[in-house]
């Protein structure tokens, strides 16, 4: 029970914290989710306060805390968006998505298989780990006060809705290994193809748009009967999500994707982003849900496992920060008709973070497989990004509005 309430206090002091100082912060190198692991590194490997691995399956602990993590974070992206900004630019998602995501995979998984020397299979379980775009360190990047003062609309919410979707999708991508290393071809083939695209994911978009369709009715039918009594949109929108995370999860969907696409249907019906915006709704989950997810991870990372990679992970690190975006965005910006332009298509090139996602998924392939090579690599990534992207953020937010003025309407 002691770190119990040890852990309670330093998730309260450090939302109070930044609370009392969020201008500051948010104009500042230090980005919430880099705080919140920072923080979690000085109460655990440094300090030895808390011991996650005491508390039980500390690997299960953080998967099911990454994907809460994640749910809450694709409801408020959804929310955030404008209402049909996925489907007016349907064309740049779906290259990001079925071109763009598989490249990096690829070439995540070739480093990893070319440096660190391992084996096939677990490089392209480990590529297909940290290949999405995250979508909790995403938004701590284009939300908040320097964000919208001097970043376009358009990287923003494509950045945003990119993140949002290839989270989910990624998980085809990391299952396809877990069952190569696990089956014969012809029938990992076929899983794959029935059980994980058929019905994890296709199921996934189906169940999503009905649940969020039915919400959004229903609150509109209860608004207008005036059956609703001191309304509060966070909590619908918490609610849906936890509903979204638990039933999809029970029918073996892919419970992520299913979040994000539900709560795309509620947006059509409802009108969320104002909604969203009137309630302080991403404020909220940047300040709740973001950062026991970082410490938790801040508490867990393996020092010595890390140390023992040497160079090759250092160098590793610096070549997955190099090419396993940035030459994909140049590559594909002709058809990203968001990001065709140089300057943009860099910007967007750079700020591909890899973060809660990749925890889960690791996690994930832990648990699938009991690889712990992917997670040792995985959460070097998700470290090395933290820092790189988190220092980042503000200040080239900042020499871009210099540069090139601050966003007007027809960057939106």
């Amino acid at each position: 029970m002691t770190e119990l309430n040890l852990a309670l206090a330093l998730i309260g002091g450090s939302i109070l914290i930044k609370g009392l100082l969020a201008r500051p912060l948010n104009r500042s190198i230090f980005s919430l989710p880099l705080l919140a692991f920072a923080v979690g590194v000085l109460a655990g490997p440094v300090a030895g306060l808390l011991h996650p691995a005491q508390w039980g399956d500390d690997m299960r602990l953080l998967e099911e805390a990454a994907r809460l993590t994640l749910g809450i974070s694709l409801m408020g992206i959804a929310l955030r968006l404008p209402r049909r900004y996925i489907f007016v630019h349907a064309r740049s998602l779906l290259v990001l998505l079925c071109i763009g995501m598989p490249l990096m995979w690829l070439v995540s998984a070739g480093l990893s298989w070319g440096l660190l020397e391992i084996a096939l299979l677990p490089a392209l379980m480990l590529g297909a780990s940290v290949c999405a775009t995250d979508p909790v360190v995403a938004s701590s990047i284009v939300t908040g006060g320097v964000a919208h003062e001097n970043l376009p609309g358009r990287f923003r919410h494509t950045l945003s809705s990119e993140s949002a979707l290839n989270d989910g999708l990624a998980l085809p991508l990391v299952m396809l290994p877990i069952l190569l290393l696990s089956k014969d071809a012809s029938a990992a083939w076929t899983e794959w193809l029935i059980q994980v695209i058929g019905w994890k994911v296709i199921g996934a978009v189906v169940f999503g748009a009905v649940v969020g369709l039915l919400a959004g009715w229903g609150l509109r039918f209860a608004e207008r009967r005036d059956y609703i009594d001191q309304p509060s949109f966070l909590v619908m929108t918490l609610t849906l999500t936890l509903f979204t995370l638990g039933l999809g999860k029970l029918l073996g969907l892919d419970s992520i994707l299913a979040v994000f696409v539900a709560g795309v249907a509620f947006d059509q019906e409802v009108g969320g982003k104002e909604r969203a915006e009137e309630a302080n709704i991403q404020e909220a989950i940047n300040l709740f849900f973001t950062l026991p997810v970082f410490m938790l991870f801040g508490l867990m990372i393996p020092w010595s496992d890390w140390s023992e990679l040497g160079w090759r992970g250092l160098g590793l690190v610096l070549a997955v920060l190099a090419l396993r975006r940035i030459p994909v965005i140049l590559l594909l910006r002709p058809m990203i008709g968001r990001w065709r332009d140089l300057k943009m298509a860099l910007l967007a090139g750079w700020f591909g973070p890899i973060g809660v996602s990749a925890l889960f998924y690791a996690a994930l392939v832990h648990r699938e497989t009991g690889n712990e090579q992917v997670w040792v690599v995985a959460s070097l990534l998700v470290a090395a990004s933290l820092v790189a992207h988190g220092v980042t953020a503000a200040p080239v937010a900042k020499t871009w509005g210099r540069r090139f003025g601050k966003p007007g309407d027809q960057d939106q």
